[in-house]
């Protein structure tokens, strides 16, 4: 039987009728129609579904959406305001570290919660920060690139 619950995403709230075991992707992409977020693997192993989730990254295949009520939800459609790009995805973009965009909004939502935790890291620290996350195209180089450049934009707004 279906439960009525109620989800905020992305600042907006959404009351929403799901199965118990449908996931947070799919009442994402199927309910919401937030199709920015990916299904890969299904597993929990390639990064590409993930959102935030009060903040930290999340696989959203693995999420039960019933377990996402009450909590803060943020989707790539979100992490841009008033049409303005955030600083990691104008990274992502002027570092080219975008190539097919399948892994983009999981790569930029992972890079996002990592740097409003540490907003100066190093080379080593931004490499690990995308660790479960993969990429067929770019060889990770212009990623870890962007994340460290987005950290450079995102200290210059905080100034």
């Amino acid at each position: 039987m279906k439960e009525t619950i109620v989800l905020k995403v992305n600042g907006i709230s959404y009351e929403v009728s799901v199965w118990p075991h449908a996931t947070l992707l799919e009442v994402l992409r199927e309910e919401l129609e937030l199709t920015g977020t990916k299904e890969g693997c299904g597993l929990g192993d390639c990064g590409t579904c993930t959102v935030l989730m009060d903040g930290k990254p999340i696989a959203s295949c693995l999420t039960l959406a019933l377990q996402a009520q009450g909590k803060e939800i943020l989707t790539i459609e979100g992490v841009s305001q008033n049409g303005k790009l955030h600083p990691v995805q104008e990274a992502f973009i002027e570092r080219g570290a975008i190539q097919c965009g399948f892994c983009t909004p999981g790569m930029v939502l992972a890079a996002k919660a990592f740097l409003d935790g540490n907003p100066e890291p190093s080379e080593e620290e931004a490499k690990k920060a995308i660790v479960g996350h993969l990429c067929r195209c770019t060889g990770y180089a212009k990623i870890v690139e962007a994340i460290m450049a987005a950290s450079e934009k995102m200290i210059k707004v905080d100034k």
